[in-house]
């Protein structure tokens, strides 16, 4: 009687052996390739950004371990590398600070007009609206280089409207800089000037973006709201009917319906586009590389190019390395942040204390 039970649990023990033998199979390769293609190469960097390399030979053999040398130099060694890794955290701020935002509102505010029924020709606009996001990077900034150069079409609309169009690529002032300036304010305060982070001044800091930035702003928010459409447009299409019918039974305009009702059970969607812009808009390299290239005055300098011209251009494969790992800690810092302001907060009701009716007889 008692070898039976035992006699099952080994067949289970079995089969369940089997199919866990069969998963690691079916994936191996996969984690074969990502050992291969990611997690090594990324040992290989760690390792780099902590030792003297020369780029020459392998990282492994030849060269010296040098703790946190790059990482001193970069943060606090007072010296060129930390005013240029001050400089384009400053540029990617303002970056983050505004595509973000505008890309995600813009993206909602799309999804909600495509997705009405009553629209006609649904399927053109929501093609329209996407075309860039799977347009070539560097075509579409070629593009824009010639819509805001001097005698470009943006310069020339603005000269229609009797304003002087700006030199976008060639002014090196920040627009905040600019509008002080405009106010009879060119010269910081000596509380500002005095002081400095990472190398750069906190007037510096609170520049703004450069007008060069700023077009680039533009762009990235017409490239990639398309992309967050449509995840907006998946998002809105499963959302339940009866809770918006509810909502005009009991009187809600058009606004409070979108804010109570179908903003909060969009809360997963959003967290998703504005994780995947943060990330973007904190690894933007190629348009950088393909416009400026960090110009004016290393105005569009971001931490992602720095750390290819420091390794690429000017040798320096350890501070290159560890200027991308530094990246990497402000995006996840960043991502968990985010995570917390956006985290779903469930509240679970009080239990009333039931109290019984009294005796129809009265109390006793």
């Amino acid at each position: 009687m008692t070898a039976a039970p035992q006699l099952l649990a080994r067949r289970r023990s079995g089969v369940h052996g089997r199919q866990n033998a069969t998963g690691w199979l079916f994936i191996a390769p996969v984690v074969i390739i990502l050992g291969l293609f990611l997690a090594l190469p990324v040992a290989m960097a760690a390792w780099v950004s902590v030792s003297d390399w020369t780029g020459r030979g392998s990282p492994f053999s030849g060269t010296g371990f040098v703790g946190t040398k790059n990482y001193d130099a970069i943060l606090s060694g007072g010296g060129l590398a930390a005013r240029d890794f001050g400089t384009a955290l400053r540029n990617n701020v303002y970056y983050v600070i505004l595509t973000v935002p505008l890309q995600t509102a813009l993206s909602l505010l799309l999804a909600v007009l495509v997705n009405r029924r009553i629209l006609k020709g649904r399927g053109f606009f929501r093609t329209a609206f996407y075309f860039p996001s799977v347009t070539s990077s560097v075509a579409i900034t070629v593009l824009w280089l010639f819509l805001f150069s001097a005698s470009g079409v943006v310069n020339k609309i603005l000269a229609l409207v009797g304003i002087a169009g700006p030199n976008w690529f060639q002014d090196p002032n920040g627009v905040l800089h600019l509008v002080a300036r405009s106010l009879g304010v060119s010269t910081p305060p000596a509380a500002l000037a005095g002081s400095s982070f990472l190398g750069v001044s906190w007037w510096d800091w609170l520049s703004g973006p450069s007008v060069a930035m700023s077009a680039f702003i533009l762009m990235a928010v017409f490239t990639t709201s398309g992309t967050f459409m449509l995840l907006f447009i998946a998002a809105l299409q499963n959302l339940r009917g009866e809770l918006q019918e509810a909502a005009m039974l009991d009187g809600a305009s058009g606004w409070q319906r979108f804010r109570f009702v179908t903003l909060p059970m969009l809360r997963p969607t959003l967290f998703t586009v504005v994780t995947l812009g943060l990330i973007g808009s904190w690894q933007v390299f190629d348009q950088i590389y393909t416009g400026t290239q960090g110009g004016p005055a290393k105005t569009t300098l971001t931490p992602a190019y720095l750390s290819f011209s420091t390794a690429f251009n000017n040798q320096q494969w350890g501070q290159g390395a560890a200027i991308g790992f530094l990246l990497f800690a402000i995006i996840i810092v960043l991502a968990l942040i985010q995570r917390l302001i956006l985290r779903e907060r469930t509240t679970v009701p009080r239990r009333k204390r039931f109290n019984p009716p009294p005796p129809k007889g009265g109390t006793p």
